[in-house]
């Protein structure tokens, strides 16, 4: 009878892990910003996501003409434009919530403290291949100096940035942000995921399945509405990246 019994503890524990492990995950967009003297791509973004226990943070990254990566999600910062300046040019410059800009390196120390927290890194397409192939490997040499190799995902609208990244650490996972590309595309390129707009996914029903079939892990961005979460938590979608991470968790809930 015990043994009985202990067998279908294994097995009722064995299927509570598939199905936790098989929820989706959710992924605070430039961090959990929506929050009082909070700003997108803020390190009290950082934090906050943390504190709300989502899966992971997401943050775009440029480098400076001398080499620093910063957190921001437009080119340019006040006018200055980052690729064409040094950081000298940056350094003094403060969000909205009046933090200064974070570089990756304040960034990523300060996401190391919350080791179960992605740190979702965007890097964003640069000017010229030469600027995009000086961020990446600043990129991956500044995650390994750091230790976070295991807690950062890659992400990128360019294909370049995400051909780079695996041709310097070909373990490193890497999705592609820009939609152009099929699931079964983005297996022969050998990258990790995609991570699309959802309304592509409302084009093309199919591609999570698909994508899941052939390995792929599939994120969308960036959803808000209650009804678009629902569309793909219906399809079982891996990762959801969302302004309101908390209405998120609810319906997941």
């Amino acid at each position: 009878m015990q043994n009985k019994l202990n067998k279908v503890f294994l097995l009722v524990f064995f299927m509570l892990t598939a199905m936790l492990n098989a929820q989706t995950k959710v992924i605070a967009h430039r961090g959990y910003w929506d929050t009082p003297n909070n700003a997108q791509n803020s390190l009290q973004a950082l934090k906050m996501s943390n504190t709300i226990n989502a899966y992971g943070s997401e943050f775009d990254v440029y480098i400076t003409s001398d080499g620093v990566l910063v957190v921001h999600h437009d080119a340019d910062i006040q006018g200055v434009d980052i690729e064409r300046n040094p950081y000298s040019m940056i350094e003094k410059l403060t969000l909205p919530n009046g933090e200064t800009i974070p570089t990756v390196e304040q960034y990523l120390t300060e996401g190391k403290k919350y080791p179960d927290l992605k740190l979702i890194y965007e890097i964003k397409p640069h000017k010229t291949k030469e600027n995009e192939n000086r961020v990446v490997l600043a990129t991956l040499a500044l995650v390994k100096k750091l230790g976070v190799e295991d807690q950062v995902e890659y992400i990128s609208f360019s294909k370049n940035i995400c051909e780079l990244l695996l041709k310097y650490n070909p373990k490193s996972h890497v999705s592609y942000l820009k939609g152009d590309l099929t699931p079964t595309e983005i297996k022969q390129l050998g990258f990790t995921g995609i991570d699309y707009h959802f309304s592509l996914f409302e084009k093309n029903p199919t591609w999570i399945e698909e994508a899941h079939k052939l390995g792929l892990i599939v994120n969308a961005w960036t959803v808000n509405k209650e009804k678009d979460m629902q569309m793909l938590l219906n399809q079982k979608i891996d990762y959801i990246t969302t302004d309101q991470p908390e209405v998120l968790q609810k319906l997941i809930q």
